[in-house]
């Protein structure tokens, strides 16, 4: 299995900044791309940002000019910096991960357990 984990989460004020990292582990023969998600109370899960891995980058329109992703191949790391942070940035982050897996050369499809992000108005 491919298992991720997650840091950086806490409770920013407005304004603020924070830096999220997600590591992956495992037995990976190759790493598609690595995202971001996230989850707020009484609302459906959306994409924050993603890259894959000839470091195209997607993001959702609520947080373009204020986070960036980035990822180091080496580490099979993922981070997610975030930059003017607003109340309605407040939500569970998870780390995804989509690739082929060398145990049988099977895909994979890995989430993180989620960090909390709060931000105080």
């Amino acid at each position: 299995q491919v298992q991720l984990v997650e840091s950086g989460g806490g409770l920013v004020q407005a304004g603020g900044s924070l830096r999220l990292s997600c590591a992956a582990s495992g037995r990976i023969f190759s790493m598609n791309a690595m995202g971001w998600y996230r989850q707020a109370p009484g609302k459906q899960r959306e994409l924050v940002a993603a890259i894959t891995s000839g470091g195209s980058t997607n993001y959702a329109d609520s947080v373009k000019g204020r986070f960036s992703i980035s990822r180091d191949n080496a580490k099979n790391t993922v981070y997610l910096q975030m930059n003017s942070l607003k109340p309605e940035d407040t939500a569970v982050y998870y780390c995804n991960a989509r690739g082929t897996s060398a145990s049988y050369y099977q895909p994979f499809d890995s989430w993180g357990q989620g960090t909390q992000v709060t931000v105080s108005s």
